[in-house]
């Protein structure tokens, strides 16, 4: 197969995946082998690959393929999540452009028009994976409303219910005006903005006195039913028991008393109004206070709001604190820093807000995932320091407010039957719900005509809680084969931001219904940031087109560049450069490989140099095997990507073909080639999960290979017979051959001209090195010597002194000025150096690996001193 002059990663990438899925290799079904399980954090079906996902993603792909060339049974299952809200608002924007508003259509047409733009746009960003390279069982492809994951969302939804643990309640709830429905705690953010304090006065009901407030929202005492004061502030006793009177709308409201108030805020006077703010609504329930809602569900304001009926609260809030001001009401106001919390999924300011809503009991759910990640150990965070946010937000867990007021969902299957309270049932369907109705409502006649069923959906995390389960159907069929081979799965690669969402409820959910962990360990990636460690956002418009570097890059290249700079949990400040790296590691290979095949090949003796150096780059493959295994063992998959780039960077390309190459227009000793070719084989091996379309490109131009021989189904390498003590041995002759080549650098003196070394110190010679050490830099002898050598250009490596006669050619006067120049400069860092140490404050307080670093310098400079002085000395 002729080999192409240079690497085209379009092409090339296209052609690879296309075989690949072609010949099923991503395919995987229970069979004897030890399974290898990873289930894909299900992007939205509004998604496009952005940065984050091509960071995650590919290293799931990179455990995925060393998992199959381990010789696993490996399976990634690939997915999506209906994303309530942003699919919602999706179809609800799109309907608009149209002329259609969602309240004038029916329920069933709008899911008609939520189906078809999932069907259109849904499975985008799953196309835009396989660009990557992400080597997905595709035939699992699962979707959390298809049916499988509906049902089973449905049944445990009965399943809870039955036990107890669901149960709908009238509480106080985070309110998202722009989504239109609830949201839970953890989908709220909290962020300090800066706005105001406003000091009100309210009359005193039959008198001329007055109290005053402070609020952050003057818009909201059209909701007031009550002025609370300390019982034990003395200011306020001549307040107790009287009523004051709410500006603008006149209304007359209760003076309470409770302790809850805080005497030393704001004015130590509180106004209450229960039906917006969750305090407020335990003092409302706790004094019998009427509860007054001023809010429609966009956060307008309703009738309550008196003539700013249907205003924005936001516009309300400066017009209100206008007129309160006209009219005597506003006394002062002052800056203030202020937490408000933001939607998750909208950034719209959350509005507290009194509903009905469906909840899940956690405390005792939450046991034995407590247990798994904090005591046990069954499931382990990569870093572990994620350890800590688990704990805080397990140990302090509140019930889960899990309805959504939205059409695009699993529909909550609660059927109503009467007006009573507790007229409804859970059921699995119509026919289910009809059969329970009628025994509990002991009415025998009741149709499915007189069955209404609850019109929220479920929190879509709901459904993503189950996720491990359900893509193996394992809520619907509980010991179903696949589910009992596949569960539990091995890896989680996902975002610490979703460690409340997602992580920790998949757990809770897995010890629920497998008794069991969902997963054993999690590897947390850290955030995509730009080079000025923002977080990339479209808003920005700092993150790159992920597609659009695939095509520049090649998909390889972005891989390397996304991790080699992506330690576990640790944000990831992205550069275009880092691409190019990986480009230009691809190409390094690419070259490498052509000029190993543009050897001619002969019958011919293995040359010393080869044969030692062959020798030598097996000791060190073991060296970095091991290195790479300890890496991936400890999640660390940037140091293992990093240990590969360096043995095929430098040891495989710098070194050893170099040491093997052949002279100019010589052929290359067949043993030498067959045995370099399978050393190459072994590195693709171990860049083929970082790699993949180069290296399979590469291994089938080595020779010609059936299907059963693809790269992505061979084996992962195994240790060589080889000596380690040759690793130190080689290092030692790298320092020589560096000495060689500076001193022809620095003389100007060409490759092609040979030369002579002499070593002083024979008691240290490595003789076996000598051929590569020559080899390598062109020398016609090498002899040792027991006493310098004058007129000599010489240099130290540990206790060997180096000399290179250069006859005539020295120019003895500049040498020895240079040499000079140098050793100065040594000198004043050495002093540097030993002042540092011997300073007391710095050795007492400073890390152990710094004191060490100096004391470094300082022997190596002590030692480049002592080789500059001799080397004085020599030039007379």
């Amino acid at each position: 197969m002729e080999i192409p002059s240079k690497y085209e990663p379009i092409q090339v990438e296209n052609r690879w995946y296309d075989y690949w899925m072609q010949h099923n290799y991503f395919h995987s079904t229970p069979d004897e082998r030890e399974a290898y399980t990873i289930v894909i954090p299900p992007p939205n079906v509004t998604g496009v690959l952005h940065m984050g996902h091509m960071l995650n993603n590919t290293i799931q792909d990179v455990l995925i393929r060393r998992a199959r060339l381990k010789g696993k049974n490996a399976c990634w299952v690939p997915g999506t999540d209906h994303a309530s809200i942003a699919t919602e608002a999706k179809v609800v924007a799109k309907l608009k452009e149209q002329g259609i508003h969602k309240s004038e259509i029916s329920r069933e047409e709008f899911l008609k028009h939520a189906w078809d733009w999932t069907h259109e746009y849904g499975g985008v960003i799953l196309e835009q994976l396989k660009k990557l390279g992400c080597s997905c069982d595709w035939d699992r492809t699962a979707f959390t409303m298809d049916k499988v994951r509906y049902e089973s969302v449905i049944k445990v939804f009965v399943d809870l219910y039955e036990k107890g643990l669901i149960y709908r309640g009238y509480r106080m709830v985070n309110w998202d005006p722009e989504a239109k429905t609830t949201l839970s705690d953890e989908e709220v953010i909290y962020e300090e903005k800066q706005g105001l304090l406003y000091y009100l006065e309210y009359s005193i009901e039959g008198s001329d006195k007055k109290v005053t407030i402070a609020t952050t929202r003057p818009e909201t005492i059209l909701g007031d039913t009550a002025i609370c004061i300390n019982p034990n502030d003395e200011r306020y006793a001549h307040l107790k028991g009287k009523k004051a009177i709410v500006p603008l709308c006149n209304r007359v409201i209760p003076i309470i008393e409770d302790d809850y108030v805080d005497i030393e805020f704001g004015t130590g006077c509180l106004k209450v109004t229960p039906a917006h703010d969750v305090n407020d609504k335990a003092l409302g329930e706790k004094h019998n206070l009427e509860t007054v809602d001023i809010f429609n569900d966009d956060a307008t304001l309703n009738s309550f709001g008196l003539h700013y009926e249907g205003k924005d609260r936001f516009v309300v809030r400066k017009e209100i604190a206008k007129e309160l001001e006209e009219k005597g009401f506003l006394v002062k106001t002052e800056q203030h820093l202020n937490k408000v919390g933001t939607s998750e999924r909208t950034k719209a300011v959350i509005e507290p807000r009194l509903s009905d809503q469906w909840f899940l009991k956690m405390e005792e759910l939450v046991k034995p995932a407590i247990r798994a990640v904090l005591e046990s150990e069954e499931i382990k965070f990569f870093p572990k320091r994620f350890d800590n946010t688990y704990r805080h937000w397990m140990e302090n867990i509140r019930d889960w407010n899990i309805s959504r007021q939205l059409w695009w969902g699993q529909r909550i299957p609660a059927y109503y039957f009467g007006d009573g309270q507790e007229d409804f049932v859970v059921a699995m369907d119509e026919e289910d719900a009809l059969a329970r109705a009628k025994k509990k409502s002991g009415n025998k006649n009741l149709a499915l005509t007189d069955l209404k069923q609850d019109a929220d959906v479920l929190d879509t995390w709901f459904s993503s809680w189950l996720w491990p389960i359900s893509v193996f159907n394992g809520i619907l069929e509980p010991e179903n084969d696949e589910v009992n081979y596949y569960y539990p799965t091995n890896d989680l690669v996902t975002g610490p931001d979703i460690i409340f969402f997602w992580v920790a409820r998949m757990i809770i959910a897995g010890y629920e219904y497998r008794d069991s962990r969902p997963f054993e360990n999690v590897y947390f990636t850290g955030l995509v940031r730009d080079k000025q460690r923002r977080k990339m956002s479209k808003q920005l418009g700092n993150s790159p087109d992920a597609l659009q570097l695939i095509k520049e890059y090649g998909a390889d290249g972005v891989r390397v560049g996304l991790l080699l700079s992506s330690a576990a949990g640790n944000d990831l400040m992205f550069d275009e450069d880092l691409c190019q790296q990986g480009k230009n590691f691809a190409n390094k290979i690419w070259n490498g490989f052509r000029l190993l095949k543009g050897w001619e090949v002969a019958d011919l003796p293995q040359p010393d140099a080869s044969k030692l150096g062959i020798e030598w780059y097996k000791a060190k493959f073991n060296q970095t095997l091991k290195e790479i295994e300890d890496h991936f063992g400890k999640y660390r998959i940037s140091d293992a990507l990093m240990a590969i780039y360096k043995l095929v960077w430098d040891d495989y390309s710098s070194w050893l073909l170099e040491i093997i190459k052949p002279a100019y227009q010589q052929p290359i000793d067949r043993k030498s080639f067959e045995e370099v070719i399978h050393i190459f084989e072994q590195n693709l091996k171990l860049l083929h999960p970082f790699m993949p379309f180069l290296t399979e490109e590469v291994w089938q131009h080595i020779s010609e290979r059936d299907p059963s021989q693809a790269l992505i189904i061979s084996n992962w390498p195994e240790l060589y017979a080889a000596d380690d003590t040759l690793v130190g041995h080689f290092e030692f002759t790298t320092e020589v051959v560096a000495g060689i080549r500076t001193i022809r650098k620095e003389k100007n003196i060409p490759m092609k001209e040979s030369l002579e070394l002499l070593v002083l110190n024979e008691e240290n010679r490595v003789a076996d090195w000598d051929c590569i050490i020559g080899k390598l830099t062109n020398l016609s002898s090498i002899s040792y010597v027991g006493d310098t050598v004058d007129g000599a250009l010489s240099f130290r490596v540990k206790s060997n002194e180096y000399f290179i006669p250069m006859g005539g050619a020295i120019d003895v006067d500049a040498e020895k000025a240079k040499i000079e120049d140098e050793l100065k400069y040594i000198k004043g860092f050495l002093i540097s150096v030993k002042k540092k140490l011997s300073n007391e404050r710095f050795v007492n307080n400073a890390p152990e690996q710094v004191i060490e670093m100096e004391r470094k310098k300082q022997a190596d400079a002590e030692a480049k001193i002592e080789t500059l002085e001799k080397s004085l000395a020599n030039l007379g």
